[in-house]
């Protein structure tokens, strides 16, 4: 059996992304029952509005779902301690070393997976001893790592380097590309775009009808001194890259980006000032589906890739 479904008791080895104003109880939920893994995003939820959200889900189903945590986040010992407390059994954080807090989650009994976006962050990873690793290409939505590799650079590199559990994560919103990524060694999945625009994501209507209309080229991965982030074009955008390339200090990019800014964009919907994040496979699709659907979609699109490669 496939280690990914293993680890985490899921049917598919496909992994929803936590992502930041997208991904609440319905979509984790329904990404569950659907056979994958849902995460609950906890970067853009207060602590009691996690708890919230950890127990709407499972009301919703039955079956094994997680939460995603950036590790810097504000409040993460009292977000910490509601994992605890809700006894939720997958995590996955992100941005931060895995070392601060891999033992203490494992020590209460979870499964725990780390986002890298490089061998040698995949090495810390396996010394942290998690269970699990998303490596996590260029072309992603949100946070990215500033080395800028591809996802078809950067699996062979992390599974030449590790033999924990891998996934990739970062332009993968098809079968083929599923079937792609095993190819390169990855045991499973991560997708986060493909989610954030279906029926049940939390994002706002506005967002969502504007990735579902872009082409190829109209997102750009900028705030590298800050934290290198994929945004879609917009007013906002073009002020960030004027910055950007007449050598803003960090302290005016940060004054520029402000607080509140992804949740006014994505979960608000204002596309002129808002920050709207979202990966480059969201030129592939045009229509809104339920994640049922998607995830219908996407296991008959590997079987019948998988098919044709094995014909020819």
């Amino acid at each position: 059996m496939n280690r990914i479904c293993n680890l985490f008791g899921i049917q598919y080895p496909i992994i929803q992304g936590g992502m930041v104003w997208c991904s609440g109880w319905r979509l984790a939920s329904a990404v569950s029952e659907a056979g994958g893994l849902g995460l609950l995003g906890a970067g853009s939820m207060h602590p009691d509005v996690l708890r919230e959200h950890i127990r709407k889900c499972r009301a919703a189903t039955s079956k094994p779902f997680g939460v995603n945590v950036p590790l810097m986040y504000p409040e993460i010992d009292t977000l910490m301690r509601i994992l605890a407390e809700e006894e939720v059994k997958i995590v996955f954080t992100s941005a931060g070393n895995p070392k601060t807090w891999t033992k203490w989650l494992k020590e209460q009994g979870m499964r725990v997976a780390h986002v890298v976006s490089s061998s040698k962050f995949a090495l810390k990873c396996e010394e942290a001893g998690v269970d699990a690793i998303v490596a996590e290409g260029f072309e992603a939505g949100g946070h990215n790592g500033r080395e800028e590799t591809t996802t078809m650079c950067l699996i062979p590199a992390v599974r030449k380097a590790t033999a924990l559990p891998l996934m990739a994560a970062g332009g993968i919103g098809t079968g083929q590309a599923i079937l792609a990524a095993r190819a390169l060694g990855a045991d499973g999945v991560q997708i986060g775009t493909r989610f954030a625009l279906t029926k049940e994501s939390s994002a706002h209507e506005n967002f969502k009808k504007l990735c579902l209309n872009l082409k190829e080229g109209d997102t750009k991965l900028l705030l590298k001194k800050l934290s290198p982030t994929r945004l879609v074009k917009s007013a906002f955008m073009d002020a960030v890259e004027e910055a950007e390339n007449r050598g803003a200090s960090v302290e005016e990019l940060r004054a520029l980006l402000g607080k509140g800014r992804a949740k006014k964009g994505i979960f608000e919907g204002d596309l002129e000032e808002g920050e709207l994040e979202i990966g480059q496979v969201a030129s592939l699709f045009a229509e809104e589906r339920s994640v049922a659907e998607v995830m219908k979609e996407l296991i008959e699109e590997y079987r019948s890739a998988a098919e044709n490669i094995e014909a020819l």
